[in-house]
């Protein structure tokens, strides 16, 4: 299957009329913010301090990274406020374009207030569901080392159909990534000039700062070569499902659609060079969907079918693999030394 430069990219974006329509994260006034402008529920957000009752070393872990910092410094930065001024935003902590991805909001006292930076709940889903039901491990004086593994399976099952993302379904948590470091908002990046999604790569951002893998090894070790594997290859995979459905939400021929497009066939680079060493029926399905997908304008239903099978075929290779059989992919995961930032000890 043949690459597109970026060149070509653009022309194909050239020429194509935009459709006129409503475009994702519409501003809305200050203090009006409700739960469909936002990644998570407001109502059902506890907020870090009910995670780390718990998870004593994750909350300190994650005090340090730049996810709690954001809350902060975001709306202190000068390219923040040069983006909330082309934007029309008065009060970054106040309205949903920012909010969505920079914070974590919930209903205080009836009214939805940003309460922190990104949190355990932007990856792990919002906790009132199922908080309670995954700290319970079956009793009095119980620990997670001595549960019952009956109660234990039942347990997790539960806290899942409440809504819970835990780490072993990888393709769901590194979706919530993918969905603001791809910064899916034409608008945004258009007229308010905010970077059209970042080079994110899941291994290299997940196993620096942000890695608090202190919930099965004290040490806060990274993850082991199978799940790196695994995070590569999925991480790619994303990469080209919101390249598509980037590209299918676009309404004109500018920065937002060009850098989806770029990012989708980039993605499709990265697959075929993991196709070169490794062969699964659903590393070629996406890569076969890639290959016929039509990156233009006015092409939504279709572009968001492809993507539609490329998440299928994810989440089946995501379920289905461990990692252990993928070692050729070693040569293509990115070093310690291009982890983002250093992870705490």
């Amino acid at each position: 299957m043949g690459s597109t430069t970026s060149s070509h990219v653009d022309r194909m974006l050239i020429g194509i009329i935009p459709v006129l329509g409503l475009v994702l994260g519409l501003l809305v006034a200050p203090g009006s913010v409700s739960a469909q402008d936002l990644k998570l529920d407001p109502t059902k957000v506890k907020g870090p301090d009910a995670c780390g009752e718990c998870h004593k070393s994750s909350g300190s872990i994650w005090k340090l990274t730049r996810h709690a910092k954001t809350y902060k410094d975001m709306p202190r930065s000068k390219e923040a406020k040069a983006i909330a001024k082309a934007m029309g935003i008065k009060r970054i902590r106040a309205e949903s374009d920012c909010l969505s991805c920079h914070f974590t909001s919930a209903e205080v006292n009836g009214k939805v207030s940003a309460i922190a930076g990104i949190t355990c709940e932007s990856c792990h889903g919002a906790g009132a569901d199922w908080i309670k039901v995954h700290g319970d491990y079956g009793g009095e004086n119980v620990t997670r080392d001595n549960e019952d593994p009956a109660h234990r399976a039942e347990r997790l099952g539960k806290a899942d159909a409440a809504g819970m993302i835990r780490p072993t379904r990888l393709y769901s948590v590194a979706a919530n990534c993918y969905g603001c470091h791809t910064v899916p908002n034409e608008r945004l990046v258009n007229e308010g000039g905010h970077p059209a999604g970042s080079r994110f790569e899941l291994v290299s951002w997940s196993q620096g700062e942000v890695r608090h893998n202190v919930q099965y090894t004290k040490d806060n070790n990274g993850a082991s070569a199978e799940r790196k594997r695994m995070m590569y290859i999925v991480g790619k995979a994303l990469d080209l499902e919101f390249g598509l459905r980037g590209v299918a939400k676009a309404t004109q021929k500018a920065n937002y659609a060009k850098a989806m497009a770029k990012r989708a066939k980039r993605a499709e680079k990265a697959l075929q060079k993991i196709a070169e060493v490794i062969q699964t029926p659903e590393i070629d399905e996406m890569l076969s969907v890639a290959g016929a997908a039509r990156l233009k304008l006015n092409n939504e239903a279709a572009l968001n079918e492809s993507a539609d099978k490329v998440a299928a075929a994810a989440q089946k290779l995501s379920s289905e693999y461990d990692g252990s059989a993928f070692a050729a992919v070693d040569a293509l995961i990115p070093g310690a030394d291009k982890y983002k930032g250093k992870a705490s000890e």
